[in-house]
């Protein structure tokens, strides 16, 4: 076993009042107003699909624990199942509705306010990592926050993994130049959680499954589109040293994935003028990824990806979550490994892409 153990995906409960407890009073309406906004958009759809784990029946053991909401509770739930450091993302996405609040400045205070919502949660800064949200409706604004962050000694930044889905242009816009450039002299990794994706509406409105199943299970698919954008579009040929970190996507699909995108630019002739090398090249030296519990690992497959790309984690408080069980989950999962890939896996990669 490794000498300590990191979940490069965890999960907190933020709330709309911790974030406002940061913000001027000046701008709560208009917080207020595009959290509706938002909650509207929400309802429906695939938004509406997004949150049916929350009704889940099945009773999982993570269900509803205080460790969700509390950060002293929270440690003793790691405590207890020998988990050392949690990456952890907020459930509230407030970068999803900053640029609803009416103007810019609104939307810069509740950015700045959210990450320092995010702080003051997290009550153990060398365990419990909180990974900070980035406001992309104003470049010059998000590099300040990136500035701040970093001087704050914050060690993860979140993005949006379609900034289309909130109005913004794809990655590969020359606006967002300025951002990669700071985020990669910080050395902070940037983190893209897997989840909602709109473009899924029209599926998850015919899906006959109760919980919307179908649509679901479509969800970490959909990220070939990100993986695109950032390999084939060129910026990891612009900026060869940002670090990626995709989360939630599982792992064994990921290998086909590249063989058929390297096909299209071999075999296939495909044209790719942004880049030099095959798409695979800045997939395996950029991104990183994280899983929960995936037979694929165990294979020799592994070595499509790389090993040292690679990240566990608990996903504690969601259904899937490994808690209160991970001690012989890992051991179930990893137990074969050569010891020198299962520390990678389970703390080593972890501890280089979050500069731990």
């Amino acid at each position: 076993m490794a000498d300590r153990i990191i979940s490069a995906d965890s999960h907190i409960s933020l709330s709309h009042d911790q974030v406002k407890e940061h913000l001027a009073s000046k701008h709560h309406d208009a917080y207020d107003k595009a959290v509706g906004q938002f909650a509207e958009s929400m309802s429906r759809g695939a938004g509406q699909a997004n949150s049916q784990w929350t009704r889940n029946p099945h009773r999982h053991p993570a269900a509803g624990r205080m460790g969700n909401n509390n950060p002293q509770d929270r440690l003793i739930d790691m405590d207890a199942d020998g988990i050392d450091v949690e990456i952890l993302y907020s459930e509230l996405s407030g970068f999803r509705y900053f640029n609803l609040m009416g103007s810019v400045e609104a939307g810069n205070a509740a950015t700045r306010a959210f990450n320092d919502a995010l702080t003051a949660w997290s009550a153990d800064p060398k365990r419990l990592v909180v990974s900070y949200q980035l406001p992309l409706h104003d470049i010059d604004a998000a590099v300040a926050e990136v500035e701040r962050i970093a001087s704050l000694g914050g060690k993860s930044l979140q993005l949006p993994v379609f900034p289309p889905e909130v109005g913004l242009p794809d990655y590969i816009d020359g606006r967002y130049d300025p951002l990669w450039s700071i985020i990669t002299e910080t050395n902070l990794p940037i983190c893209c959680h897997t989840g909602l994706n709109t473009s899924l509406n029209s599926l998850a409105q015919r899906d006959p499954t109760p919980q919307r199943g179908i649509m679901v299970s479509q969800v970490p698919l959909m990220t070939t589109e990100a993986f695109g954008m950032w390999t084939m579009g060129g910026i990891l040929e612009r900026f060869p040293d940002l670090k990626l970190v995709f989360v939630e996507t599982t792992l064994g699909w990921i290998p086909w994935y590249l063989y058929i995108v390297d096909d299209l630019a071999t075999r296939q002739r495909y044209e790719f003028p942004a880049i030099t090398e095959l798409p695979s090249f800045y997939f395996r030296r950029n991104v990183h990824l994280t899983f929960i519990e995936d037979p694929w690992v165990a294979t020799d497959a592994r070595y499509d990806l790389g090993v040292d790309k690679i990240m566990w984690s608990t996903d504690y408080p969601h259904p899937v979550s490994s808690w209160p069980n991970s001690q012989q989950i890992i051991q179930d999962q990893l137990g074969g490994l050569p010891e020198e890939e299962r520390d990678l896996i389970l703390c080593g990669n972890a501890e280089r892409v979050w500069n731990l």
